[in-house]
Parts: structure tokens; C-alpha cells; sequence
């Protein structure tokens, strides 16, 4: 008799939850969101080619680099932009379907003194790598190239979201949203590369895709906390290693990437309770 009364709640208290008005998505509302991220890469190749050398470098090991907690740093207004961030804006032009723009500001870092293979050759570099490579092991030593993507790797792009309520109660509601992206690669990438000085700048060097699915706890209609997973291939064929114009890099690489994220919502358009759809139960 006890397990009935359970299974008889639990059937009042979704069948009350299919039924109420999705407060938290409606056609109309713009949302805001900015929250901060840990991300983890495939081992990738990477290919440099420059005036005097040309050599590709296999399973590549690189980090993400997340900036210890600390109050001044995370919330400060001109520092909040040193950890690995995301930000993004969003439109719902369908009551369940949103359109966003955003940035994903991870941070990838090349460990040092990892072992490698290279392939190719150097020449004329005024240093001790000079010659002629056949998939020869190599360790990656710091006065041989210092690779980074650390202010940051900026993967700037387009989603489109899908919502689905899972839980509705009073000043409460629980979101799943689930889509895709497409966009462009904007790293600052930090190298140093044989005898040439240390090179660090921004230069568009290729485009990414994603796929995310995400969690999201509404608050009174307006705020919410979110927790996301990304899953990604980036792929910079165009990425500038020292100053001369004509030495770059190519590589290509999967990313998973964990953020939690805080946002607002607000709505321009003003519904009466008969012109929100009910959204199925299911």
C-alpha cells in the first residue's frame, strides 16, 4: 500500500509539471550566460613548415590550463577574462529552440620535454636540430619550440539549441537543452620555435564544430546555473608561429570541455496564459 501511495505522487506531481507553462523558455526571450570551463585534447599532429624547415610532429600531448580559484581574479571586471571563460548570448525564436552566439575561451598548452616523432628536415636554424628527419624519436625540449594557444584558444561560434523541461515547480524549473555549433578559431598563440624569437598574437587560423547538451536550474524565472558538456573537432591549418609572415603551423584535434555557467533571462514579449503553448508531456 505504501509503494502505491509513492507511485500515486509520483504520477500527480509530473502530471502537474507537464502542464505548466514554460516560464524559463518562451519565443521572445534573450538570455545572457558567463561561466568558466576545464577542457582535455586528443594528441594531434602538428606540422611546421617556414623558410628553412619543414617538419611534422606525431601524438602531441597538450593541457588546458584553468587559473586557481581566486575572488579578485574571477570576479574582478578587468580580470575576469584570464581564466578559461564562456560567455554567449542567446534568442528563443521558437518556444523551445534557441539561436546563440558565444565564445569559448579555453587555453591549450604543449608539455614540455615530451617525447615525439618528428619527420622532415631544418636547416640553417643556428641550433643543434639541424638535418634531415625519417620518423626519428625526439623529445620536445624547450629550446627547440614552446607551443601555446594561451590568451587563449578562442573558439568563436554559432548554436542551435534545443529545450526540454524537466521539472517545473513553483519559482523552479529544471532545463535540458541539447544542439550544435560551427565556428571560427581566434587564437593568441604564445611560440617559440627554434632560434626565432617568441611570437604571441592574435591570428584567425581555422574553424571548429561541437555538439553540447546541458542542464539548467531556473530561479523565479529570471537566473539560472547551468552545467554543460561540449564535445568538439578544431582544426587550425592557418596558425602564424614567429614573425615572419611565412612560418606557420597546421594541426587538427578533438576537445571535451566541462563548464559551469550563471546567467539572466528576460523576456520582450508579454504572453497571456492562452497564447503559451503547453509543451507535450514527453
Amino acid at each position: 500500500m505504501h509503494n502505491i501511495k509513492i507511485l500515486f505522487f509520483i504520477f500527480v506531481t509530473f502530471s502537474f509539471v507537464a502542464q505548466r507553462k514554460p516560464e524559463a523558455f518562451k519565443k521572445g526571450s534573450f538570455y545572457f550566460y558567463w561561466g568558466w570551463n576545464r577542457a582535455f585534447y586528443s594528441p594531434s599532429t602538428i606540422h611546421f613548415s617556414g623558410n628553412n624547415y619543414d617538419f611534422q610532429l606525431y601524438d602531441v600531448v597538450a593541457v588546458d590550463r584553468q587559473s586557481p580559484f581566486n575572488a579578485e581574479l574571477y570576479f574582478t571586471p578587468n580580470k575576469m577574462t584570464i581564466p578559461q571563460y564562456n560567455a554567449r548570448i542567446g534568442y528563443y525564436f521558437k518556444h523551445d529552440l534557441q539561436i546563440s552566439l558565444g565564445v569559448d575561451h579555453m587555453k591549450y598548452v604543449m608539455l614540455h620535454d615530451q617525447p615525439s616523432t618528428i619527420n622532415g628536415y631544418i636547416y640553417n636554424s643556428n641550433t643543434s636540430y639541424d638535418g634531415v628527419y625519417v620518423n626519428e624519436p625526439i623529445t620536445i625540449a624547450q629550446d627547440f619550440l614552446k607551443f601555446e594557444h594561451t590568451d587563449g584558444l578562442n573558439y568563436i561560434n554559432a548554436e542551435l539549441r534545443k529545450s526540454k523541461r524537466v521539472l517545473g515547480v513553483k519559482h523552479f524549473q529544471s532545463t535540458f537543452l541539447f544542439g550544435g555549433g560551427v565556428g571560427m578559431l581566434l587564437p593568441k598563440t604564445n611560440t617559440t620555435l627554434l632560434a626565432n624569437p617568441r611570437y604571441d598574437a592574435f591570428h584567425l587560423a581555422g574553424y571548429g564544430v561541437n555538439g553540447v547538451m546541458s542542464l539548467q536550474l531556473n530561479f523565479f524565472k529570471y537566473f539560472f546555473v547551468q552545467g554543460e558538456a561540449k564535445m568538439g573537432f578544431i582544426h587550425m591549418p592557418d596558425i602564424r608561429t614567429t614573425m615572419n609572415a611565412s612560418d606557420r603551423a597546421s594541426q587538427m584535434f578533438l576537445y571535451n570541455q566541462f563548464n559551469v555557467n550563471f546567467g539572466v533571462q528576460f523576456s520582450l514579449i508579454k504572453y497571456s496564459e492562452a497564447k503559451i503553448p503547453k509543451l507535450p508531456a514527453d
